[in-house]
């Protein structure tokens, strides 16, 4: 079987967890899906690229193209918003229609059902990996400094303003670019010079040096996402604060409540800014509970592993779907 897929690091030769062997080629463009489709074994794997996998899905649709299983992973979708969204809601429902599997970091899809069509009866979950893993020495410490808030993907800025003010720890962010974070949907509507008094800013180039020391230095990181998401928002960096060995506040929703069942994480409704205070207190208070919680999330995250040990669970969920079908 030959995996074609935008997967930069991806294994040339990969052997699934039942014996079955294969290989792999990239792609980046959908006419160069469509070329290595030519190969009768082929199966289309797209990472997290909605566009991409769209336009496989429509030229499809050309004759005399090949016509190859299509497998979407982190298909990372919003609820449309506006007329022009909408209006091309109708057409994205239809190709995403012709997606054969979903590979989901988030086993929630009751969003995805609803707006897109996307249920279980397509769809398979699979772990997500600390970027962390594989290029770092990393010493794991539950100690730290200050309650965090990091990331940038529907994260809810606002909400841990408002919870700071409720609360007498020391608070940090990475100093914020409010474009970026808009751009991504994140919650960010305050000025600068009106965030609370026990919340400061720390400097961040985007490296992982950086993100290692911003994150190391924290003794809780609390990470709220907005109202209505229906991914696994700020998975990465959750699995790199625990990797870190840290206490994670997280919001309840795909990708938390539904991903960690085993008190890895302490969770708070979304946009609640008296209950993320108050999960604050609790564990930076409760040196006990703090560190339960971080070696829960720690021995997950290990267990996880790094890139390489999710894209073998991605061949053995390709693998093993595509066995099922012949």
């Amino acid at each position: 079987m030959l995996i074609v897929s935008n997967f930069r690091n991806f294994p040339e030769t990969w052997r699934s967890s039942t014996g079955r062997e294969g290989r792999s080629v990239q792609a980046y463009t959908w006419r160069e899906f469509l070329r290595h489709g030519e190969a009768s074994d082929s199966i289309y794997v797209v990472n997290c690229h909605p566009r991409l996998t769209e336009e496989i899905a429509a030229a499809s649709l050309l004759p005399g193209a090949p016509a190859r299983p299509l497998v979407a992973v982190d298909l990372v979708l919003r609820t449309p918003q506006g007329l022009a969204e909408r209006l091309k809601w109708i057409a994205r429902r239809f190709l995403l229609s012709r997606v054969d599997l979903f590979i989901h970091y988030f086993r929630d899809l009751e969003g995805y059902r609803k707006t897109f069509g996307i249920g279980p009866e397509r769809s398979v979950f699979v772990p997500f990996k600390s970027n962390l893993s594989d290029r770092f020495d990393l010493k794991p410490d539950p100690g730290g400094e200050y309650v965090l808030c990091f990331g940038r993907s529907l994260r809810d800025f606002d909400t841990f303003f408002a919870a700071m003010e409720l609360v007498p720890y020391p608070g940090a962010i990475a100093r914020p670019d409010v474009a970026e974070l808009r751009r991504h949907l994140a919650r960010f509507s305050r000025s600068l010079d009106a965030l609370p008094s026990n919340v400061r800013q720390l400097e961040d180039d985007g490296s992982e040096d950086a993100q290692i020391r911003i994150l190391g230095r924290a003794r809780v990181v609390a990470l709220p996402v907005i109202r209505g998401s229906m991914v696994a928002s700020g998975i990465s960096t959750c699995l790199n604060a625990m990797r870190l060995g840290k206490c994670v506040i997280g919001t309840e929703g795909p990708g938390m409540t539904d991903v960690f069942e085993n008190g890895e994480v302490v969770t708070v409704p979304p946009e609640d800014p008296p209950a993320l205070a108050a999960a604050i207190r609790r564990v930076w208070e409760d040196t006990e509970l703090r560190n339960r919680v971080a070696a829960a999330g720690l021995e997950y995250s290990i267990r996880a592993g790094g890139e390489q040990a999710l894209y073998q669970r991605i061949v053995d969920r390709v693998s093993e779907w595509a066995e099922k079908r012949i």
